[in-house]
């Protein structure tokens, strides 16, 4: 089985994705994780968006693994753990032109396809349900309140040493909706037969519960 979680940043998707996996027993893919890693990689060696070529190379050398220990999940980039890096605001502020380019996305589809193959697995991201597994079993989509997206982006930030004013993250939430939403390839929407979730007044158990009180519901009519 298949549970895509999709939605906008900050309104909780891949904390969600997380618990809900470890709640039913399935495997967790941080599919935003991936792009951040790909966005990281970009920022290390200098590469021009417009360079196909580079691009090219970079994705063909690109390894990307996942690990898991006591419920907490890292991710590793050729062998180098990452988790903390890719959370931070340089990425951030650029992952949404990188995730943007076609040849990013048809890569990393493709590696997303062939790790979910096979296994009961909840992925999170923007086009889970619309691109990557349209035939999912069940998909969900999370909105939240800009300025609750911004208080949450900002406790991300604090954790990271990170300082920034609310009004600020509201103008880069906003910024990153427009850019993800109107992309050429793979836009930000949501599913016609997603169940959509607001998590603006939800604690995380809340949505959590929700999400797999849903998914058991679904395996118990079958």
């Amino acid at each position: 089985m298949i549970v895509a979680i999709d939605g906008p940043a900050a309104t909780g998707k891949s904390t969600s994705a997380k618990l809900v996996a470890q709640n039913l027993g399935f495997t967790y893919l941080d599919t935003g994780a991936m792009y951040r890693c790909v966005t990281l990689s970009v920022l290390r060696h200098n590469i021009d968006l417009s360079n196909n070529s580079a691009l090219t190379q970079l994705l063909s050398d690109l390894n990307i693994e996942f690990g898991q220990k006591n419920g907490d999940v890292s991710v590793w980039l050729n062998g180098e753990n990452v988790s903390a890096e890719i959370r931070q605001a340089d990425v951030t502020n650029h992952v949404s032109a990188v995730s943007a380019l076609a040849s990013v996305r048809e890569a990393l589809v493709r590696i997303q396809r062939q790790i979910a193959a096979n296994q009961n697995c909840v992925l999170e991201g923007r086009d889970i349900g619309t691109i990557v597994f349209p035939d999912a079993e069940i998909k969900f989509f999370l909105v939240a309140d800009d300025r609750v997206r911004a208080e949450r982006r900002q406790l991300d930030l604090k954790a990271l040493g990170e300082d920034k004013s609310i009004e600020a993250l509201i103008a880069d939430i906003r910024r990153r909706d427009k850019l993800d939403s109107e992309r050429d390839h793979s836009p930000l929407r949501k599913a016609e037969d997603a169940i959509e979730v607001d998590t603006t007044q939800l604690t995380i158990n809340e949505q959590v519960d929700f999400m797999v009180n849903k998914v058991k519901s679904l395996t118990i009519g079958n």
